[in-house]
């Protein structure tokens, strides 16, 4: 809709929210009252450090939207509505931080004035970075990456200076146990994979060699420090890779399910992928083991999918919530006996095995909610989120996806 997106800021926002519990606390050093040394102070404000603070803020920034003309969303509490005839404004919150956009500047400018004579507000003006996410707008796109992250902590580890890499990992040497191997410092590997996990938000290419190092974080050995070290010698290879979401591009809820059979070297369970697309644009990114050992493939494929239409679900309710009705949504997957399974419910010899907790996608194929479409191994993007890849089918995927160099 060519919106531009805008962010401001509210300051000592916790202050302003009136906690219902009692809280007494000690006086503090340097200001103790030396005529009643013994007594405490009754805290009626939220404090930073409360477990009340942050839900007593929420609640006087709701009580004040409302009275201002916003609606809050059913799915999303952090989104706020407001319509007049035919222009919108939508507000997003996260915590103390506050992003909007509209249709029509008055809205802007109204919206503004009333929250700087009820709060202490910095406007920061065009949306440029965000919970860490650089975000560049331009008319025609919007690309959002981590670029500054990643060269912090590529000098923090002190890996500025390594030799790059054009893989995250290695596609024939999976990660194992190695209870041989030599012992590293826990603490840090535990610190590379807590700084990693954070960039899995705008960069899908290394999330799935990163989950699968963050399941030795107990008992690190020196080979799982080498696989973390190659993910830092291929973000150096690519520091600026990003997301890429083009306006031209059709609005179409669609999404890609997949999984690598006995893909776990420890307990032979299967790892689950998928991704959902609004047109070309990756919105959602999933790659988690799964919490059963499969029997078969098409059982390992059927959960992956099951996984996925859950998340399409809760996508559909919160697309809703701007007005956009996603029925008999597209999951794509290159396995057919999976497809059988959800379009037949009598295939018995093939699903007695699978928990019953997974066959709710037949009941959303039924409805009509998810459609369940056969596509070539090849085509399959989410293939990115399950294993390992030569340079060619690595990059070929990236692409796919959305990632691009700006």
């Amino acid at each position: 809709m060519g919106f531009t997106v805008y962010q401001m800021g509210v300051k000592s926002a916790f202050l302003y929210g009136t906690i219902e519990e009692e809280v007494y606390v000690h006086q503090p050093p340097g200001f103790v009252d030396h005529a009643h040394p013994n007594k405490v102070y009754k805290v009626i404000k939220a404090l930073y450090g409360l477990h009340q603070a942050p839900r007593a803020w929420y609640e006087t920034l709701f009580s004040f939207l409302m009275e201002n003309g916003f609606r809050r969303r059913t799915i999303d509490k952090t989104l706020f509505i407001k319509k007049k005839k035919s222009d919108i404004m939508l507000v997003q919150v996260y915590v103390d931080d506050i992003i909007f956009s509209f249709t029509k500047r008055s809205m802007c400018t109204e919206f503004e004035d009333c929250m700087h004579k009820r709060f202490q507000m910095s406007s920061i003006g065009e949306l440029t970075f965000f919970l860490g996410l650089q975000v560049k707008q331009q008319p025609d796109e919007i690309f959002i990456s981590q670029d500054k992250y990643v060269t912090g902590i590529l000098k923090k580890f002190e890996f500025w200076s390594i030799r790059t890499a054009t893989t995250p990992i290695e596609s024939n040497k999976p990660l194992v146990k190695d209870e041989d191997g030599e012992d590293i410092d826990v603490h840090v590997y535990r610190s590379m994979i807590d700084s990693l996990m954070y960039l899995t938000t705008s960069k899908p290419d290394i999330m799935f060699v990163v989950c699968a190092c963050a399941r030795f974080q107990v008992t690190p050995k020196a080979s799982h420090l080498n696989a973390v070290k190659r993910i830092f010698r291929y973000l150096k290879h690519q520091p600026k890779l990003g997301l890429w979401y083009p306006r031209d591009s059709s609005f179409e809820l669609e999404t890609f399910s997949n999984s690598d059979y006995g893909g776990a070297s420890l307990d032979r369970k299967s790892t689950t992928g998928g991704c959902q697309f609004l047109g070309r644009r990756l919105i959602s990114w999933q790659c988690k083991k799964q919490t059963i050992v499969a029997n078969s493939t098409t059982e390992a494929e059927y959960v992956a999918a099951a996984n996925c239409c859950g998340q399409v679900l809760w996508i559909q309710n919160q697309m809703m919530n701007y007005g956009f009705n996603f029925m008999n949504t597209k999951i794509h997957t290159d396995n057919e006996s999976t497809i059988s399974v959800i379009k037949n419910p009598v295939a018995h010899s093939r699903t007695k095995h699978i928990e019953i907790r997974f066959h709710f996608i037949r009941d959303c194929y039924e409805k009509r909610l998810i459609e369940v479409i056969k596509i070539h191994t090849d085509s399959n993007v989410a293939d990115l989120l399950t294993k390992g890849f030569d340079v060619t089918r690595f990059n070929f995927l990236v692409v796919s996806i959305g990632m691009l160099n700006l």
